[in-house]
């Protein structure tokens, strides 16, 4: 009896712990089946600069989608937090790299009011853009922050906005010019707006800044390489007079000369019919 008490409440046990975890799977949905906005696992976490550390880490560590999540919480809890946003772009690139080689189609085509397919702007796209506006509000504020141009001009090129991208590296340059990177990122993007004699003189900074960096040596090649195709001339062709000269035909003198001589010969003799006939020559009419 004890046996079979002990039994029945071993199955009962089993079933209310059966019941709780079909409770716990259904509460991210609603009566109507809808899912219901669940709450961020950081949502513990009630400082931006703690939660954007947090997400740098988690993409250090290649989490890119629970970064995501906590750079999500981190420009939630400041919207003007402007690296939240930078590596928000970042994390979702990241991800959509990820869709990408796994055949995943991220972009979908939406009509704009001319009819016409457009593609709709990506999450990481999205997050640079708001990015942009972050830096720039700051910039009011703080006008001699050179990391923060230094970004900036990062997330412009971003955005592929390169010559936005130009003007803010130029800016971060002249804040702090003894900064390698700032002049070493300057020169690519001159080279990118084929501005080679300008990206020679950054990266020339850079390499004297830091001469051990393969990529500033790398880039300063690439930009004299450059300079080099702009300025090429072609040589002159000395030989093209000459080899015209022997290509023509020399049967054309001859045939002036002869000409010549034939009208001048035509001038100084007067033509037949202009002489008159003499004697014998001369035809007597018939006298009946």
């Amino acid at each position: 009896m004890k046996q079979l008490i002990t039994f029945i409440g071993f199955i009962s046990l089993v079933l209310a712990g059966c019941g709780s975890l079909q409770n716990s799977e259904n509460s991210g949905e609603a009566s109507d089946g809808n899912a219901v906005a669940t709450e961020s696992q950081f949502a513990y976490i009630t400082d931006a600069n703690v939660a954007l550390a947090e997400g740098n880490r988690l993409l250090d560590e290649n989490q890119t989608e629970t970064a995501i999540e906590a750079l999500k919480h981190a420009v939630k809890l400041n919207p003007d937090l402007a690296e939240a946003y930078f590596k928000l772009g970042i994390a979702y690139s990241l991800l959509d790299m990820q869709m990408e080689q796994a055949g995943v189609v991220t972009d979908e085509p939406e009509a704009n009011s001319n009819s016409k397919e457009t593609r709709k702007k990506t999450n990481s796209e999205k997050s640079f853009e708001k990015a942009v506006i972050a830096y720039k509000k700051w910039l009011d504020d703080n006008p001699k922050d050179d990391v923060a141009f230094f970004n900036l001009a990062r997330t412009y090129a971003k955005l592929a906005k390169d010559e936005e991208a130009e003007k803010a590296f130029k800016e971060a340059v002249k804040l702090k010019p003894e900064e390698s990177e700032y002049q070493i990122e300057l020169g690519s993007i001159l080279i990118k707006l084929a501005q080679y004699r300008e990206a020679i003189t950054a990266l020339k900074k850079a390499i004297e800044l830091d001469e051990s960096n393969a990529r500033a040596q790398d880039l300063l090649d690439e930009a004299e390489a450059g300079r080099q195709r702009v300025d090429y001339t072609p040589p002159k062709n000395t030989n093209q007079t000459a080899n015209k000269n022997a290509n023509s035909d020399p049967d054309d003198n001859s045939n002036s000369n002869s000409n010549s001589k034939s009208n001048s010969n035509t001038k100084s003799k007067p033509p037949d019919s202009d002489t008159k006939p003499k004697g014998d020559d001369v035809k007597k009419p018939n006298i009946p």
